[in-house]
């Protein structure tokens, strides 16, 4: 009865010590997500050969798929980014065409009348809390990162406002680092029809992408799907005739 107390009261206490608030989490680097990866339901699309005719034929179409944000530095990157989020990159374009030239800094953003800054980003939508993103993210920006937007995963999603997909976006194109793979609307859309990927969660699909895209792919893959998707593989009308990957894609959704 004794042991059977002190074996209860241990597990206790290493239940408490996991969910203790503020407890750091072990880094995990990419070939830890690789083998984290393999554990998921692979889909039955997602064989190497098959992925490898995927890669082959997006290459083909899309050689120097790139970031279509305009930017001139990882910051306006980051900024055009946040900006992004439940809009088009045509229409951040535009906002930024102008906004950039009135906010040229980190400081400038920081310290911003919030209202003045509301109404220019207004067309993006959602335009407070874009606000208090890019505020808030510019300011520590400036106070721990010395006016640098930071180069690792761990420090980019301290920023308010980011999560992995803004950092997949920065840390890739602005530095050329493959921390992992963007899953945005076209991506998530794009792997399931292409089935490389039976996830719904964007944290899965990426988790799984990561297992079967080669790391010196994960950059331009993005690139490429986002391209592919917004050209040809259309939510609502995908122009299957005039797709290159037709012949390798068994999509329910077929025209």
């Amino acid at each position: 009865m004794v042991q059977g107390r002190k074996m209860a009261k241990r597990k206790a206490a290493d239940g408490a010590r996991r969910a203790k608030p503020g407890a750091k989490r072990r880094k995990r680097s990419p070939e830890k997500v690789r083998r984290a990866a393999k554990t998921l339901p692979r889909a039955a699309g997602a064989t190497p050969k098959r992925v490898g005719t995927i890669l082959g034929k997006l290459d083909e179409a899309y050689p120097a798929a790139s970031c279509e944000l305009k930017h001139e530095n990882p910051f306006q990157l980051l900024i055009s980014t946040i900006l992004s989020a439940q809009c088009t990159d045509e229409r951040v374009n535009q906002v930024t065409q102008t906004l950039f030239p009135k906010y040229p800094t980190a400081q400038h953003f920081a310290y911003a009348n919030a209202r003045e800054l509301q109404q220019e980003i207004r067309p993006t939508g959602f335009f407070r809390n874009k606000t208090k993103s890019i505020m808030g993210a510019s300011k520590k920006i400036l106070e721990e990162f010395g006016g640098e937007v930071p180069r690792t995963m761990e420090e980019m999603l301290t920023l308010p406002g980011v999560a992995r997909k803004t950092a997949n976006v920065v840390l890739g194109s602005a530095y050329g680092m493959a921390s992992g793979i963007v899953v945005d609307t076209h991506v998530q859309r794009l792997s399931k029809r292409l089935d490389l990927t039976r996830q719904t969660d964007p944290k899965k699909i990426e988790q799984e992408l990561m297992g079967i895209i080669p790391q010196e792919k994960w950059i331009l893959f993005s690139h490429q799907l986002i391209w592919h998707g917004r050209r040809v593989c259309q939510a609502r009308k995908p122009r299957c005739l005039e797709c290159n990957l037709e012949r390798v894609c068994y999509s329910k959704d077929k025209t």
